[in-house]
Parts: C-alpha cells; sequence; structure tokens
C-alpha cells in the first residue's frame, strides 16, 4: 500500500485518482503508524510553504517523514512537496523539513523566453524535462515527454542529486533525488501517459523494497 499523506496542502485526491488508475492500492491518511508501515509514501503539495510547514507540524508529520527517511520507506515529493524536503524557502523565509541539502527560490520576474518576452509567473502548464541522470524513475518514459507544471519556485537541490532540468527563463531543477527518495516539481498525477509511468515506476520500486526486506 502506497501513503499518500493528509497534511491540507496537496492534491491527495487526484494522486489517489491515478494511483487507483494503475490498479495501485493507497491510502490517503495523517496516521503515523499507517504512514510508516506503507511500502511507499507520496508526498503531493499545493500552496504556500509556510502554511504547508505549518500544518505538518501542527500534525507531527514532519517528524513522521524524517523517520520514514531514516527507515529507508521510499518517498516521492510532488510539487510543493518537491520544494519542502529541501531546507528552506524563499516563500515566507520558511525554514523547511531538511531531508535533502538545497534551498527553494522565486522565479526572477525579469527572465525572458526564448522569444524575448518576460516569462509568466506562475510557471504553469506543459513543458518538457532534460534527463540529466538516469533514475529508476524515468524508466520507460520518452525523453521527450512533457509534463504538467503550476508554480512560482523552483528548487536548487546539491548538484549530485539533480536528475532533471526544464527551461522556464533559466535552467532549473525539475527533478532530483537518489533511489527511494524522489521528488518532481511537475505535478505527475496530472501529466498523462508519462505521469503515470512515473508513478508506476515508483510503485514498482515500493514493491521490490517491500519484498527485499
Amino acid at each position: 500500500m502506497i501513503a499518500i499523506l493528509n497534511y491540507d496542502s496537496g492534491n491527495q485526491t487526484s494522486v489517489s485518482r491515478a494511483l487507483s488508475s494503475l490498479g495501485l492500492e493507497n491510502r490517503i491518511t495523517d496516521d503515523p503508524a499507517v504512514i510508516l508501515g506503507a511500502h511507499g509514501i507520496i508526498f503531493p503539495g499545493v500552496g504556500a510553504a509556510g502554511q504547508a510547514m505549518g500544518h505538518l507540524g501542527a500534525r507531527g508529520l514532519d517528524r513522521v517523514l524524517r523517520q520514514a527517511v531514516e527507515r529507508g520507506v521510499p518517498l516521492l515529493g510532488i510539487c510543493l512537496g518537491c520544494q519542502i524536503l529541501l531546507e528552506h524557502s524563499e516563500e515566507g523565509d520558511t525554514p523547511t523539513l531538511g531531508l535533502v541539502r538545497g534551498r527553494t527560490q522565486r522565479f526572477n520576474a525579469a527572465l525572458r523566453d526564448e522569444e524575448g518576452e518576460t516569462i509568466a509567473i506562475p510557471h504553469m502548464g506543459w513543458n518538457s524535462l532534460e534527463q540529466t541522470r538516469q533514475s529508476r524513475l524515468f524508466e520507460g518514459i520518452d525523453p521527450g515527454a512533457e509534463f504538467y507544471f503550476v508554480h512560482s519556485y523552483y528548487v536548487v537541490p546539491e548538484p549530485s542529486l539533480v536528475l532533471g532540468m526544464t527551461r522556464h527563463g533559466l535552467d532549473f531543477c525539475s527533478a532530483f533525488g537518489r533511489d527511494g527518495l524522489w521528488a518532481v516539481q511537475f505535478h505527475a498525477e496530472k501529466s498523462g501517459r508519462p505521469g503515470l509511468r512515473l508513478l508506476h515506476n515508483f510503485a514498482a520500486y515500493c514493491k521490490e523494497i517491500g519484498n527485499a526486506q
């Protein structure tokens, strides 16, 4: 079973529907025992970093996520969940979970696109991702596949963990991590076949790890 973190700042229902369409058992929950006993955890997110960290802290889910990573439970952060895995966000000058070294920055409104026009903030819509390192997460996904983004901030993780880059006024990290701890800036659950394949890949990894333990 995959636990979808319920902390009042995410697209939990959309993620659950996507997993269910793949025939994957899942549960939206804030129960620490269920989360820590799951084969894997998806950490979705929509909204502001400060508010989200407040919800996590109030429910003790910040501690639960740290325990899960320490125990080796596979974790996938999506959108705001991706940003909160890092140490700090410029949004509201917010200290975040610090599970991965790095920070979250706001797009500069002076940035321009390939046509010389000022970029739109938030970055919203379909965009491609250039894989910079091979990862289990992207197995079977066309290198030219596009994913669905909605965000005003972008992540700057430790360089050795960067898995993919996307262009929006500048080249920003749109996927990072290592086996068992991944994060993507785009909404996998809203990204059609490529997004579903990514969720399938995550679930397959969770199953393998579970069977090995």
